[in-house]
C-alpha cells in the first residue's frame, strides 16, 4: 500500500524537475530528502516538499515504520501552459509558453 502526494500546477517546467525525480526514485525517503537538500536547483525544493507531504500522509494513516519507506514512484508530468504574446520585428508576435507541471510522489 502506497502513500501518495501531489503538487499540481507547479510553476516550473517538467523538464527541469524530471532529472531530480529520476535521481530519488528507489531511494529511502530520508536519503532522498538528504540528497535533495544539497541540490542547487529550484525543482529540488518543490520535490522535497512533496516527499515531506507523502511522509506526513503516511504518518497520518498510522504507518508504523516511517524510516523504512521508499520512494516507489516519482513522476513529473506536464501541466497546462500560460500563453503570452511577445512583440517582434515588423509587427509580428511570438508566443511565450509559461509551462507548469504536476509532481507526484508515492512512498511504499
Amino acid at each position: 500500500m502506497g502513500y501518495p502526494a501531489t503538487h499540481k500546477y507547479a510553476r516550473i517546467s517538467a523538464r527541469k524537475v524530471r532529472p531530480l525525480a529520476d535521481m530519488v526514485r528507489g531511494l529511502y525517503a530520508d536519503k532522498a530528502l538528504e540528497l535533495l537538500r544539497y541540490q542547487p536547483q529550484r525543482g529540488a525544493r518543490l520535490l522535497e516538499k512533496v516527499i515531506k507531504s507523502a511522509l506526513g500522509n503516511a504518518e497520518d494513516r498510522r504507518e508504523r515504520n516511517i524510516q523504512g519507506l521508499k520512494v516507489i514512484d516519482a513522476r513529473v508530468d506536464g501541466g497546462p501552459m500560460f500563453k503570452r504574446m511577445r512583440p517582434r520585428a515588423r509587427g509580428m508576435a511570438h508566443i511565450i509558453k509559461k509551462r507548469t507541471s504536476h509532481i507526484r510522489v508515492e512512498l511504499g
